[in-house]
């Protein structure tokens, strides 16, 4: 497969005033970041394609701090990155990407490239942001929300999604994300594949047993209930209370330290990213 042209990342239509980079919260990546996966990868396609891929290098389970790097510097550079740093970085994951494709005993078809998938896997990743942000700060107002949703597109551009595929306002992603999401399901193998990533089986089993029950709280207050229900998980009402008043406090706390620590590793993986371009190393 012949990797697709570099073609221009193009700009999001919002004011230069609005800052991005005060959504951009550590911590939230963090508590966030499992789930969302589950949420990327619980359309099949997607979901077969992380865990038969046969790109070692990338595979969480094998390198977790590698994978972590690659992860957080793409999410860097397509909310706080350059028009030029999203191309190079897009065109560094296509390389990767060339050998994520189905073959004959798979399950279902898949390509890497699909431009469709890719916008699932934005939908997911804007979504989840947006989640976090409000659970943690309370709900922003509409021109603010407008504007961070136009920004949301980046997540889908700087891979292979065309901007008209971006759903046109956020009424109209409301209706992509319930239709979609209605019609996810996670299979045994792939499931099997989450609760690893919940159980944090890539880590050390001391790291495990510390950090995997609180993991899996987390993991499982921040799918939405369908996904729960694929998973097998239980949640009540008392765990959504205690939930929210965690998320609440750390939103507080937050909000009161300065804006470079809030959000980090974020900024550091993306001037790691401009260190790794000048020196002329790989970007993935």
């Amino acid at each position: 497969m012949t990797s697709p042209l570099r073609l221009p990342v193009p700009e999001p239509e919002v004011p230069e005033q609005f800052d991005i980079a005060q959504f951009i919260d550590g911590i939230a990546g963090f508590l966030g970041g499992t789930a969302n996966v589950i949420m990327q990868l619980s359309t099949p396609p997607v979901g077969y394609g992380v865990v038969e891929s046969t790109v070692d290098s990338g595979k969480v389970m094998l390198h977790p701090i590698k994978r972590l790097r690659t992860t957080l510097t793409y999410l860097s550079v397509a909310m706080l990155g350059t028009a030029d740093e999203r191309a190079a970085y897009r065109d560094a994951v296509n390389t990767s990407h060339q050998a994520v494709r189905s073959n004959a005993a798979s399950p279902v078809k898949y390509n890497a490239f699909d431009p469709k998938l890719q916008l699932w896997v934005a939908a997911c990743l804007y979504w989840g942001a947006q989640d976090m942000y409000e659970r943690m700060h309370g709900p922003m107002d509409e021109v603010t929300a407008d504007y961070f949703y136009r920004s949301g597109s980046r997540l889908g551009t700087t891979l292979q999604m065309r901007p008209e595929q971006w759903p046109a306002d956020r009424a109209a992603f409301a209706k992509y994300w319930d239709e979609n999401l209605a019609a996810t399901i996670i299979d045994p193998p792939v499931r099997d594949y989450f609760n690893d990533l919940i159980d944090l089986k890539m880590l050390p089993r001391p790291a495990q047993l510390a950090f995997g029950a609180v993991h899996r709280f987390f993991v499982t207050g921040l799918l939405p209930p369908h996904l729960r229900e694929e998973m097998g998980m239980t949640w009540d009402p008392a765990d959504d209370r205690k939930l929210d008043r965690i998320l609440r406090a750390l939103g507080a706390v937050n909000e009161r330290i300065p804006k470079q620590a809030r959000m980090f590793p974020f900024n550091a993986y993306l001037l790691d990213l401009r260190l790794r371009r000048r020196l002329g190393l790989r970007l993935v």
